[in-house]
């Protein structure tokens, strides 16, 4: 049976979210955890970085990772064009950049339109994902960055 994920039962209130393509399929983040959104840039990378780390950027003076945010979800890296951009994020006090394909709509929905990840397998790790909004033009998959990138792993990109 499908138990809902307590981050995603939110009552009577809307959510502010921005959403942004991977490959082809669409993702959304709110928009709280959001500093700003740039234009692609290419960054410096680092020797012996995780994988999903791109390299490094220079934002007005700070240092921040850059993430390839496709193969931190497990898809395929993504390949940076003149549409791809950064999406700047606040996450446990640490500042990081995330590579996206392209940024589709900042979006409010009503917060009942989240529905749970449903169970696919007794291994299967949903915790990345505060639930699914489904809309008119399809499904967008609600990401919680905050268990994407736990505190210690994000202090170890910024060292």
């Amino acid at each position: 049976m499908a138990t809902m994920n307590t981050s995603a039962s939110y009552s009577g209130e809307t959510l502010e979210i921005i959403a942004f393509r991977l490959h082809d399929q669409e993702f959304c983040v709110k928009t709280t955890t959001i500093r700003e959104i740039r234009g692609w840039a290419p960054s410096t990378p680092i020797p012996h970085a995780p994988a999903d780390v791109i390299g490094v950027m220079n934002l007005r003076g700070s240092v921040i990772p850059i993430i390839d945010l496709a193969q931190k979800l497990g898809m395929k890296s993504a390949v940076a064009t003149e549409r791809s951009a950064i999406v700047v994020a606040e996450v446990h006090n640490m500042v990081i950049g995330m590579l996206v394909d392209q940024v589709s709509d900042i979006l409010t929905i009503p917060s009942n339109q989240v529905q749970p990840v449903p169970e696919i397998s007794a291994s299967f790790d949903k915790s990345f994902s505060e639930g699914i909004i489904a809309n008119e033009n399809g499904m967008i998959c609600f990401l919680n960055l905050s268990k994407m990138f736990k505190g210690t792993e994000v202090e170890d990109l910024a060292a």
